[in-house]
Order: C-alpha cells, then structure tokens, then sequence
C-alpha cells in the first residue's frame, strides 16, 4: 500500500492534506504527531479520514518534547502514540532512536544567545527500553512498532551521527524497522545493498529521494528508487510505503502543482512496485 505523510505537507492543515492524497490515489495516510492539535485528536481524525474516504494506516511518533498533555519523555510519547493508532485504526507506528546529542542555548544577557551540541548519558532509559522491553511491549500492543534509520548531519566540515542505535549492526537488533531511502542516502552508501543486509527487518518503509537535500519527489534524486520499489516487489513486501517529502519538493503554495506532483509520485511507485 502507498501512503502519504501528512508530515510532506506539514504547513497544511490535515483535512487539506488528506482530500489532496485521496484525489492523487493514495492508498492511505501517515500520520506525523506534532504540537498541532489535528494531528492528535482521535474523534476529529476519523472524522477527516472519513470524509476523505482515505484511511490513517501508520501513525509517526512525535519525535520532540514540548507536546501539550503529552509526556516529555520518548517511551512516554510512544505508549501515547499507540493508543492515537489504535483509536484511528492504524496497524504501524514509526519511532526514531534515541538521540546522542542534544541542542542547548546558552544564553549571554543581554543579546547573545549561543546554540551548542551536547552529548546525552550514554544508555538513556530510552536506549534502554528499546533493547530490553520493546519486543514484548510490540506484543502486548499488537502493532508493527518500526524504528527508523535515521540521517547523518552536517556540521560545518563534518558529518555527525547525532543518534545512538543507528549504525547498520545497531540496526540489526530491531526485529522491525522504518527504512528511510533519503537517510540512506546522507550516509553515502548504496541503498539496494543497505536493504539485503536489513530486508528480514524492514516492515515499513518511507520513501523520497537524495540530491544533497533530503526528502526530494522520488523522480528526482542520485538514489535508485526503481529497482529499489522492483527489489521491496520481488520479496513481496507487504508494508505500507510512505512517501515522505519536504513541502518545497511537492509544491506547497500551489495546489495544482502539489496535485500533478503526488499524482505522478503514485504513478512512479505503482509502475515500480505494482
């Protein structure tokens, strides 16, 4: 199944979104939680899923605190998380792993604010909740709970790792997994390769491409997303794959452009992926 992030076009409002990826032949939606108040009431979802007449199939953790009634911890945002799938009827929930580092301002009154990068204790609770207590909380909740491969960063001349459990062979632990295309791309390897080494895990994919900027349509990009959607195919992967994007890549500001964009985004992943 193809869903689209709501997260693509995160500058809309969700019932936009939602009639835009119906009209452009989206199987369903992923949800992307954040501190907007649409994107995490129950009964006003299903509403728009409904009239729509497109269902939320995947549901994303939201991945900063600051949530308002949400807890400010990541295992706490995740049980909150799942109880939003189950009341809209999701079957996947993606988590990213746990940071490494952390911003924090410095502040110099009276002008100078200055941001830096911090390390996080190594092992948080959170690191150690997702290898000791994740696999039985997944059975208990019976949902697909996918952690995410997530990018390198660029800082100044260096590309940094700012997420613990993120390697490849960390990836490996995870009996489910959120496999990001344009993440793989940040990391300079090759992405049919990346996926034989972690096909048995892959449960959930988001898709987009890589030109140096993430999350481009996946038309445009260095990444090979046909043969990758072709190899998904032939292992007959029957997760949903969603398309990720960044508002700039799909048109936001225009409708008649982001509608002819999603609409051949589809059309490239059902010739692809069938």
């Amino acid at each position: 199944m193809i869903a689209l992030s709501t997260g693509s076009l995160y500058n809309y409002g969700i019932a936009r979104v939602a009639h835009l990826a119906a009209a452009a032949g989206f199987d369903g939606l992923e949800l992307m939680v954040d501190n907007q108040w649409d994107t995490r009431d129950p009964a006003y979802l299903n509403e728009v899923a409904s009239e729509a007449a497109i269902p939320i199939l995947s549901v994303h953790a939201p991945f900063r605190p600051g949530i308002l009634g949400w807890a400010e911890d990541e295992v706490g945002r995740l049980h909150r998380t799942v109880e939003l799938a189950r009341a809209v009827g999701a079957r996947t929930v993606v988590v990213h792993p746990p940071l490494r580092y952390r911003w924090v301002t410095l502040r110099y009154p009276p002008f100078i604010n200055i941001a830096v990068l911090t390390p996080i204790p190594a092992k948080s609770r959170y690191h150690r909740w997702l290898a000791t207590e994740l696999d039985a909380y997944k059975t208990r909740a019976g949902l697909t709970i996918a952690v995410e491969n997530m990018p390198r960063h660029r800082l100044g001349p260096r590309l940094v790792n700012l997420f613990d459990m993120n390697e490849i062979r960390d990836l490996r632990h995870f009996s489910e997994i959120t496999l990001d295309t344009a993440h793989v791309g940040t990391w300079g390897v090759d992405l049919l390769e990346t996926y034989e080494v972690l096909a048995d895990r892959v449960a959930h994919v988001h898709l987009s491409n890589y030109d140096g900027r993430q999350h481009r349509l996946p038309q445009d990009g260095s990444l090979a997303l046909g043969p990758f959607l072709a190899a998904l195919r032939r292992r007959r992967f029957e997760g949903v794959i969603t398309i990720e994007l960044e508002p700039d890549s799909v048109g936001a500001g225009d409708d008649g452009r982001v509608r002819e964009r999603l609409a051949s985004t589809v059309a490239f992943c059902r010739e692809h992926f069938g």
